[in-house]
């Protein structure tokens, strides 16, 4: 659960052949889909896309919009130049309004139930960094190409003190080795592309976005003889104990997150980590 790293400038990658769907889903995404059936969700909150409550809210309606204009497969990406996502919005848990906060974890948990469990393909075509929340968001695809260069990815919670949910370590276990996820979580690593790569963290290296993009329909064609009912199934099966667990447990869970949120020694780090954030940003 980590909030954005660094101000970047937003740009915006012009995709051939594409349609708006009929449904835009949301002021801080863009769903498009084109004439192959192919969803693109572009996630477009500046600076680096820090998953706050109305960015996760517009993500669960595109989502839906997905299915609803029965698109065969989406790929997630960025309008952002460096970075996928940052995580999730500091400012959603410090010093919380209790009903939003548990608004905003509920909606996190739904978000993830429906990426992660999708019917349709998904792949990530990762164009930056991609920290916690952010390595989750293209962990629940299945597929995912990086673009090179000085980005780096993982779930680094427990550098900051934090244990990352149940689910966030399943998403994880379900992508790598169970002893690399250990590794990796107890060790708050964070992965260069080469080293995402190696792990299979991700899946491919992408010289730019557009390369990202393309890789990730390559990807999704692959499926194109494959019955979708078949594919459907096998893919739910194979995550159907972590998508199981979640969803029995949700309750649970967001009882958890609010008495994290809610310990005063959480909102001493949180407020700590703010105001290094700041002596950074002047810099």
């Amino acid at each position: 659960m980590i909030p954005l790293r660094s101000l970047v400038n937003t740009a915006k990658l012009v995709l051939p052949n594409m349609r708006a769907l009929s449904a835009k889903a949301g002021p801080l995404v863009d769903l498009a889909v084109d004439n192959e059936g192919i969803a693109t969700l572009t996630l477009q909150r500046p600076p680096v896309n820090s998953l706050n409550l109305d960015l996760l809210q517009d993500i669960d309606k595109a989502l839906d919009d997905v299915v609803k204009n029965k698109a065969k497969a989406m790929i997630l990406t960025s309008s952002a130049p460096t970075t996928f996502s940052a995580g999730l919005d500091i400012m959603e848990m410090y010093k919380p309004d209790m009903k939003r906060v548990e608004t905003f974890w509920t909606t996190l948990q739904g978000v993830w139930l429906k990426l992660f469990g999708s019917t349709f393909i998904t792949a990530a075509a990762i164009n930056g960094h991609a920290p916690a929340g952010g390595c989750l968001l293209a962990m629940s695809c299945e597929y995912r190409v990086m673009v090179g260069g000085k980005f780096s990815t993982g779930l680094n919670e427990t550098a900051l003190g934090i244990v990352a949910p149940r689910w966030f370590m399943d998403t994880m276990c379900n992508t790598i080795s169970k002893r690399e996820t250990e590794l990796a979580l107890t060790t708050g690593r964070m992965f260069s592309v080469e080293e995402a790569l190696k792990v299979g963290l991700i899946d491919e290296i992408a010289t730019d976005k557009a390369d990202c993009i393309e890789k990730s329909k390559k990807f999704i064609k692959k499926f194109d003889r494959i019955p979708p009912m078949a594919r459907a199934i096998t893919k739910q099966k194979i995550r159907g104990d972590a998508l199981g667990w979640l969803q029995k447990n949700k309750q649970e869970d967001l009882k958890e997150f609010l008495t994290f949120v809610s310990n005063p020694k959480v909102q001493q780090s949180l407020e700590m980590y703010m105001q290094m954030l700041k002596k950074k940003a002047g810099k």
